[in-house]
C-alpha cells in the first residue's frame, strides 16, 4: 500500500462536526478556480462557506493540494485554490494520478461527490450538473458525472444539468443508471440559468426534511448505492431572461460547430459565449441558483442530523 491516503484529511471543523452527528455540506471548487473571473471567485467561495454556517451548518470545501484530498479547507488553502496559478481541474478519474503526482486540483461534481462521499459526508451542494451533449449520436460524448452518481451514495443539489446540454436525453440516461431525481417546489426539471427546462420531474418535495426521509428510505432499501439528485430551480426573479437565452445558446451552438469545436473543449466555449453574450448575466443566474442550491443543501443537512 502507497502512502496516499484512501479518505479525504478533514478540517478540524469539519472532523468535529462528524464526530459530533451535526450537519455539514460538501462543496466543489472548480467554480472558485475556473469558474470565475479574480478576485470574485474567492468572495463567491468565501460567500458560499458563510451562507452553510448561516444556516447551522459546517462548510467542507472540496480539494486536492500537494497530492492530499482535502474536505474543509482553510483560509490560506481556500486562497491558494482560488489564486493559486497551475491549479489543475480534477474529474474523479483525475485522482489517482493527482495524489500519486503530487498534483493541486480544484474538484468537478464527480470528484467532489467521490472524494465526500469518501469522508463520510452525505450532501453536497453545487451549480448545475453535467450531461449528456446535444450531439450524442455522433461524438457520444457524456459527462462522466452521470455513471459516477449512479454508484455514489450521496445527496446532491443542484439546479438541473448546464443548459447547453441535451436535457431530455440527460434525463433518460439518470432514470437508465438509476439514479432518483427530485423535484424540490417544482414539477418541472430546472434548465440550470432558467427556473424551468420545460421537462417535467416523476417527483415533487418541498421541504428538506421530506428529502431527508427519502435518503433514510434509501439506506432501508439497501440497493445499489446510488446518489439523490434534489433539483431546486433557480428563483424566476433571477433566472437569465429565457428569449434571451435561447437566442443566444442558439448562436453559441452555430459557432460551435463553426469552429469545429468538439469534445472537452464544447463546454467551456460554449459557456464562456453565453457570459460575453448576455454581458454577464448568465454568470448572475448561475451564482443566484449555486446561493440557493447552498442554503437548500444546509437545511437538508440539517434535516438529516436531526433523525
Amino acid at each position: 500500500m502507497s502512502q496516499h491516503s484512501a479518505v479525504p484529511v478533514l478540517s478540524d471543523e469539519v472532523r468535529e462536526a462528524l464526530a459530533e452527528r451535526r450537519p455539514v455540506v460538501a462543496l466543489e471548487s472548480t467554480i472558485l478556480a475556473h469558474g470565475l473571473p479574480r478576485p470574485r471567485n474567492l468572495q463567491v467561495g468565501r460567500e458560499l462557506e458563510a451562507l452553510v454556517r448561516s444556516e447551522g451548518a459546517v462548510p467542507a470545501t472540496v480539494a486536492v493540494l500537494d497530492g492530499v484530498a482535502y474536505a474543509g479547507l482553510d483560509k490560506a488553502q481556500l486562497e491558494r485554490i482560488a489564486n493559486g496559478d497551475g491549479v489543475r481541474k480534477l474529474g474523479h478519474r483525475d485522482l489517482a494520478p493527482a495524489l500519486a503526482t503530487g498534483a493541486t486540483g480544484a474538484t468537478t461534481v464527480s470528484a467532489t461527490a467521490f472524494l465526500a462521499a469518501r469522508a463520510g459526508l452525505r450532501v453536497f451542494a453545487t451549480g448545475g450538473l453535467g450531461g449528456v451533449h446535444r450531439d450524442w449520436a455522433r461524438a457520444q460524448d457524456e459527462s462522466a458525472d452521470l455513471s459516477l452518481l449512479a454508484r455514489t451514495r450521496i445527496t446532491v443539489v443542484c439546479a438541473g444539468v448546464k443548459s447547453i446540454l441535451d436535457v431530455p436525453a440527460t434525463l433518460q440516461r439518470l432514470e437508465t443508471l438509476g439514479v432518483a431525481v427530485l423535484g424540490y417546489g417544482t414539477e418541472r426539471f430546472p434548465g440550470f440559468y432558467l427556473a424551468s427546462s420545460g421537462e417535467p420531474v416523476d417527483w415533487t418535495v418541498h421541504r428538506p426534511q421530506e428529502v431527508a426521509e427519502v435518503m433514510a428510505a434509501q439506506d432501508a432499501l439497501g440497493g445499489p448505492g446510488s446518489a439523490l439528485l434534489v433539483a431546486h430551480p433557480v428563483p424566476e426573479s433571477e433566472q437569465l431572461d429565457p428569449e434571451l437565452h435561447d437566442r443566444v445558446l442558439a448562436d453559441a451552438l452555430a459557432e460551435c460547430r463553426e469552429r469545429g469545436i468538439t469534445g472537452q473543449a464544447v463546454t467551456p466555449f460554449l459557456l464562456g459565449f453565453l457570459v460575453r453574450a448576455t454581458g454577464g448575466a448568465s454568470l448572475e443566474a448561475n451564482l443566484a441558483a449555486v446561493r440557493g442550491n447552498v442554503r437548500l443543501g444546509a437545511r437538508i443537512a440539517m434535516a438529516w442530523a436531526e433523525r
